[in-house]
């Protein structure tokens, strides 16, 4: 989900998993077509939002957001912590050089579209995507040593 607006942080609950107590959160934005709400869940003693739920909770406004998220009782959110814990993220290094490779394409474009509308120079801007290519290539190498690296 990419917010169109500020997002809305709702504390919803605590529940008990397997004796830890874990803070359940929803995260709501407007995605340009509705608001859209993630649920993120935190263990006691976490700084961070937490782990978020893959699921989408539609609405039309962030109160109906909101109140569907309600609807969840605690077994529901148990069994959307223990997917989402499943589900989270294992390999951070590829992950990172993949954010980084997509930071680049998004340059690119922008380096190609600030050429076309005539905001730099096409040898500068040849330039730029010439050094921009050559460093996305390095990252897709040292992708192949991050293949598989859980960290």
């Amino acid at each position: 989900m990419v917010p169109f607006g500020p997002v809305t942080f709702t504390p919803l609950a605590t529940i008990e998993v397997e004796g830890r107590d874990v803070r359940v959160t929803l995260h709501t934005a407007h995605d340009g077509i509705e608001y859209v709400g993630r649920l993120f869940f935190a263990e006691s003693g976490w700084s961070n939002n937490g782990i978020p739920d893959r699921a989408n909770l539609p609405g039309r406004n962030v109160d109906d957001v909101i109140a569907l998220a309600r609807t969840l009782g605690p077994e529901d959110l148990t069994l959307r912590f223990r997917r989402a814990n499943a589900e989270k993220r294992r390999y951070h290094g590829l992950r990172q050089i993949t954010l980084e490779l997509l930071a680049k394409v998004r340059y690119v474009n922008q380096v190609g579209v600030s050429m076309r509308t005539g905001l730099l120079d096409a040898s500068a801007a040849h330039q730029e995507m010439e050094l921009t290519e050559a460093q996305m290539h390095e990252l897709v190498e040292q992708m192949t040593h991050l293949a598989g690296v859980e960290s």
